[in-house]
């Protein structure tokens, strides 16, 4: 009889990649499996029946020149380390089934395994597969477990989400595709470790320490960008995009990840702090690790650590560009969810993660893993970078108004501009979280995110123009500014004394980057008003869209007002930032209850042009899962106040919610307009 050997294994597709909630990743070159749980492969063996009292089975698993040799048994045990064994149950007809179990600490990457079978005379028989080993936060042993399913399905398995950008009291949620599942992502997520400088100089080392979801997160956080090592994304905070895709065109992480593999591993160019946010984001939910995007309003760039930032305007209500510090209406990072074990479990939890190049950590540019408790504590004693992000919302700002000598004529002091609001997605819904109380102590209760906007947009002005002796200034806009419509704001002009006052008024409004100092004046207006004895005068202002619609997307806009007491020359100010709400752009879509995979539906995007002009452009669709790459219409010119539609047809690949996007990208100008819609798509 011909002598007992391995015919052939299966993967069990199918079965495992269901059990590890890896169904995404099907057309991996490998089987997806996460750690601390156990998969299972059918072998089919030829030759003589297997006998379990002469014959053996062994398993080597290898990763790099790491591995483990484990016996094949047929009792189930429970193991902190690996260990396989038959299911009794399945030895029939020369077929059996083996499962084999990983730590839960065990490394993320790529591995092989041999499986031989050895008899009793010294003949050997050996077959070899591959496996991928992910983080696992549905056991509870993983330092990356996350209690709940809904959390689970958020921030590991959801391959779409929401950036927000623009300003607190006007909110622009910006759709992200993060194109888990779309071919060649996976590959490029664990390339990225292995194109690390900490594996091209020690790849034994490298591999131990990809068990701990704090180190790789921190080696995540320096590929993102290529200020120090092979990175994924050159940063470009400037105007000149030539070279490269303005950061603003992107809308999902496939292309860059893919771009950047295919490249042999060259920087993408460009990216500015939402295209390293959301694709850390990617790369971080592919491995295994909860994450989500954080979006930090007015974030303080705090260059010499003393937790101020200087502000100064000229004494007709300009910014100026004066101070190494900054404030950037927003900035977006990271959190990711892990246990940290080196601080103690007060530290467990969220954890900030900025891969955005801006300071130097442990010599090299990354931030984080600085855990969000240890923030909210000032425990700036702990690791990582916990005083820079600290200082990111939470300092003070110090607004000095200075004369064309450059003399200090005006001071005021503000406490809550910086960092207010802190927000993410919410969970299962397309809708902002207000996340800002785990950051810092509110010192009053805002129980929803409108009364805290409100907050910001009124009361701050009165904060920045704090105890003056004669007279007070606030600034409020009536609502908030809609493309095509007069910018309307109040001036409130108030004589704190019981004599009569000359009072000039200067107004001024800047275009502005999020991230710079304004540009030159789009508009101003200058002024005397009288101010009876203990008078309080409100003034209706306005600028109308043909002096701001030049305004690009991603601009702002600041707004400053400075009186000056004619008689005694003390100077107040008030000042907003805002920017402006895009034209509607609104997805439609037929029969929206009865969408499966493979079947054909249609989409409608239709644009309503509130601008003061014609406008026309070029349309993009695209949905991870909807539609293999994207497709793009010429949008013909549109009147003011008029409507163009076009439809789609879609073919969704796969069950699950996914986000169809459209960006219409506005001719002639830098104008991109946005919209996205979820569909759910059903199983059959």
């Amino acid at each position: 009889m011909e002598d007992l050997s391995i015919q052939h294994i299966n993967l069990e597709l199918s079965e495992n990649l269901g059990r590890h909630r890896t169904d995404g990743f099907k057309n991996a070159n490998a089987l997806v499996v996460r750690r601390g749980a156990s998969f299972k492969i059918s072998v089919q063996l030829k030759g003589r029946p297997f006998n379990p009292r002469t014959d053996s089975l062994r398993i080597k698993v290898t990763l790099g020149r790491l591995y483990v040799v484990m016996p094949v048994t047929f009792s189930r045990k429970h193991s902190s380390h690996w260990n396989a064994y038959i299911d009794p149950n399945s030895l029939t007809f020369q077929k059996l089934s083996i499962f084999i179990s990983s730590p839960a600490s065990v490394s993320v990457g790529c591995y092989t395994f041999q499986l031989s079978v050895s008899t009793q005379d010294g003949q050997k028989s050996t077959v070899v597969g591959d496996f991928i080993m992910l983080c696992n936060p549905w056991c509870s042993e993983d330092a990356v477990y996350i209690p709940f399913e809904d959390q689970r399905e958020e921030y590991i398995l959801s391959d779409s989400g929401l950036l927000f950008m623009g300003t607190p009291m006007n909110l622009v949620s910006r759709p992200w595709s993060f194109d888990l599942y779309e071919p060649g992502v996976l590959e490029a997520c664990l390339d990225l470790l292995k194109v690390s400088p900490q594996h091209q100089k020690n790849k034994r080392k490298d591999y131990l320490n990809r068990g701990n979801p704090v180190y790789i997160s921190r080696v995540v956080s320096a590929m993102m960008n290529s200020e120090d090592d092979r990175g994924v994304l050159k940063g470009n905070w400037t105007d000149d995009f030539k070279q490269g895709v303005s950061p603003s065109k992107w809308a999902g992480s496939k292309d860059i990840l893919r771009m950047w593999a295919q490249s042999g591993y060259s920087p993408v160019k460009y990216g500015q702090c939402w295209v390293f946010a959301a694709v850390m984001c990617t790369v971080m939910r592919v491995l295994g690790i909860p994450c989500r995007v954080v979006t930090n309003f007015n974030s303080a760039h705090d260059t010499n650590a003393n937790l101020v930032v200087e502000e100064y305007y000229s004494e007709t209500g300009q910014k100026l560009k004066r101070s190494q510090d900054s404030i950037w209406n927003f900035h977006l990072w990271v959190e990711c969810w892990m246990t940290r074990r080196d601080l103690g479990p007060d530290m467990d939890g969220w954890q900030v993660l900025d891969p955005t190049p801006q300071e130097r950590s442990g010599g090299v540019f990354c931030c984080g893993p600085a855990p969000v408790k240890g923030i909210r504590n000032k425990r700036t004693d702990l690791i990582y970078d916990i005083p820079f992000v600290y200082a990111a919302v939470n300092a003070d700002v110090h607004t000095i108004i200075l004369s064309s000598q450059d003399q200090v004529v005006g001071f005021s002091k503000d406490t809550e501009k910086v960092g207010s609001l802190i927000c993410t997605k919410a969970i299962g819904y397309p809708r902002v979280q207000n996340i800002t109380g785990d950051y810092k102590y509110i010192k009053s209760p805002t129980s929803t995110l409108s009364s805290r906007s409100s907050t910001i947009s009124n009361d701050s002005t009165l904060r920045r123009a704090t105890a003056p002796e004669g007279v007070l200034v606030s600034l409020t806009l009536n609502k908030s500014p809609a493309a095509g419509e007069p910018i309307a704001f109040l001036v409130k002009a108030v004589n704190k004394q019981k004599i009569p006052k000359m009072v000039k008024v200067h107004l001024n409004a800047q275009a502005k980057e999020y991230n710079h100092s304004p540009s030159e004046t789009l508009w101003e207006k200058h002024g005397v008003i009288q101010l009876a004895p203990m008078e309080v005068k409100v003034v209706q202002e306005h600028i109308l869209p043909a002096q701001y619609e030049h305004v690009m997307e991603n601009n702002l806009i600041n707004l400053a007002v400075v009186l000056e007491d004619m008689a005694t020359h003390e100077r107040v100010l008030a000042s907003e930032e805002f920017n402006i709400a895009s034209p509607e752009l609104i997805i439609q879509v037929a029969d929206e209850d009865s969408i499966v995979p493979n079947k054909q539906l249609t989409a409608t995007v239709t644009f309503t042009n509130s601008f003061s002009h014609p406008v026309g452009g070029l349309l993009t669709v695209a949905g991870a899962g909807l539609i293999a790459g994207q497709k793009q219409f010429r949008m013909p010119s549109v009147r003011p106040g008029g409507r163009a539609s076009q439809s789609i047809t879609l073919t969704p690949s796969m069950a699950g919610v996914k986000m169809l996007q459209a960006s219409l990208s506005l001719s002639d100008t830098n104008k991109t307009i946005r919209c996205f819609k979820m569909i759910s798509v059903n199983s059959i």
